[in-house]
């Protein structure tokens, strides 16, 4: 059971103190802070076969290989890194205990905070292990951002996950999202983000990463996490570093041929500025808590999935966020990011967008907002709707409160906001709710609504509510079939 009151040096002493858990431990770049956590609780030979260190990059490459990059807070680094040792404890130990012990192997490689404090601060880390003595082994991997001001706190932290990762792993492991929550014992969001988890392994056959993904942001570990096409989850400053970040957002619920619309065209629109390289563009696909939330604030994780596989079998990068607001959402990709980016989004978001009263907590009221949704190089693709009296409702037509007109023709005419002018007519009567309510109700004509590949998903998986008809073949029957099959056969 899950006990939020242990403290570290109490899980490290437990630890210690189980027979059945052996391993070593690599650690790089913030010191040995998890190895000493260890020694320091007591009784540790009965944990640690080894802890070691390779700072020099000479020394470090021996070991492990170089890296086609030449970087070392990698992912690919922290792979070799526990493949090598786990080995070696395989090796070197098996005969001896291997019958009685279940071995692991602990690594992080990590860049704490310089003396100039002017660096990213953040690292891998990793379990390799077994749960069963020679079972086959599983790997726990994070990556974490370290926000304490000084570089002891940070290295203290990291020795917390640490001890944290290997406690729950092996006392948590049959429950992963227990395992997940356990990670951040005696530490706090201001202190460590954990932007990334993936379990891997045999006996984490029935975990689905994209659900770890939302637990992470659900739980106010991280604001966002990343999975590409491939449903594989991604380390966000990898996958967008140096990247031109194309962004629609919305519930996608289900995606409509107006979303198609919009991103193929905003697309196109995206690759004409001459600051964007069309061989260095991400496009993503946005869903926030708020619009995975039911009306009771829950979040119903089947449907968050079922929106996730459509994305991603139409090719799309999806993000899961916490950002309600533009701006905080512009300031998390800029961090990522020094190229261009784009956000898609309709006429109604825009009104949002320049509506004050969302911005009735800040100092600067709207001017503060805009500072951060407009300094950096940030471009806003508007698709047009319908107007209530009939025509096009687009930015050249666009109404606000009079004093913020100046400022609405300002960015206009700096180049930060712009009409999709490529679009199809056709669509824009196209309600996402409308077509949710006609899935739903099992109504005629909503497929012609939504791409070809969505509808068939849709109506193969019941998806959003479809009332999907069961063929039910009476046991008398299903007895029967079956005794003619076997003459068959």
């Amino acid at each position: 059971m899950y006990d939020k009151t242990i403290g570290t040096k109490q899980k490290a002493l437990r630890i210690n103190l189980d027979r059945r858990i052996y391993g070593s431990f690599a650690e790089i770049g913030a010191g040995q802070e998890t190895a000493a956590m260890f020694f320091k609780a007591g009784g540790a030979s009965g944990t640690i076969a080894k802890t070691m260190s390779a700072y020099d990059m000479t020394f470090s490459d021996a070991i492990y290989g170089s890296e086609e990059s030449g970087r070392y807070v990698v992912e690919s680094r922290l792979i070799k890194m526990l493949k090598k040792e786990y080995s070696l404890m395989e090796k070197r130990l098996d005969e001896k205990r291997g019958e009685n012990t279940t071995f692991f192997a602990f690594a992080n490689t990590v860049v704490a905070l310089n003396y100039q404090k002017t660096n990213e601060s953040h690292g891998w880390i990793g379990l390799r292990f077994q749960v069963n003595p020679r079972g086959q082994y599983n790997d726990v991997i994070v990556h974490v951002r370290m926000l304490d001001n000084e570089n002891v706190l940070q290295q203290q932290a990291l020795g917390v996950i640490g001890v944290n990762l290997i406690y729950g792993c092996y006392y948590y492991s049959k429950s992963p999202e227990t395992l997940l929550l356990s990670l951040m014992d005696d530490l706090s969001p201001e202190r460590i983000e954990i932007d990334m988890v993936r379990f891997d392994g045999p006996d984490f056959q029935s975990v689905d990463n994209r659900l770890m993904s939302l637990h992470l942001v659900k739980n106010g570990f991280t604001n966002a996490a990343l999975f590409g096409p491939d449903g594989k989850v991604l380390q966000p400053s990898e996958a967008l570093y140096k990247r031109n970040i194309l962004l629609l957002r919305g519930r996608l619920r289900p995606v409509t041929n107006v979303h198609v619309d919009m991103f193929q065209n905003g697309y196109k629109q995206f690759l004409e500025e001459p600051d964007v390289d069309s061989t260095r563009v991400v496009t993503i696909a946005e869903l926030t808590l708020h619009n995975l939330a039911e009306q009771d604030h829950r979040i119903d994780e089947k449907d968050f999935l079922d929106r996730v596989d459509i994305l991603c079998s139409m090719g799309q990068t999806v993000m899961i966020s916490n950002f309600l607001e533009y701006f905080k959402l512009v300031a998390y990709l800029s961090r990522l990011t020094r190229l261009k980016i784009g956000l898609i989004l309709g006429i109604p978001n825009l009104e949002y967008i320049f509506d004050e009263e969302h911005y009735k907590g800040l100092p600067g009221g709207i001017l503060e907002s805009f500072a951060n949704l407009f300094s950096r190089k940030v471009k806003l693709f508007v698709y047009p709707t319908l107007g209530k009296e009939g025509g096009i409702y687009n930015c050249k037509n666009f109404q606000l409160l009079p004093h913020l007109e100046p400022l609405y023709h300002y960015l206009v005419a700096n180049d930060k906001i712009e009409d999709i002018t490529d679009y199809n007519e056709e669509n824009l009567h196209i309600s996402t709710d409308r077509v949710l309510q006609m899935v739903k109700a099992g109504e005629d004509g909503w497929e012609a609504m939504v791409p070809e590949g969505v509808a068939k998903q849709i109506k193969d998986n019941c998806l959003f509510g479809y009332p999907c008809e069961i063929q039910y073949t009476p046991v008398s029957e299903q007895i029967r079939q079956a005794a003619e099959n076997a003459a068959i056969d």
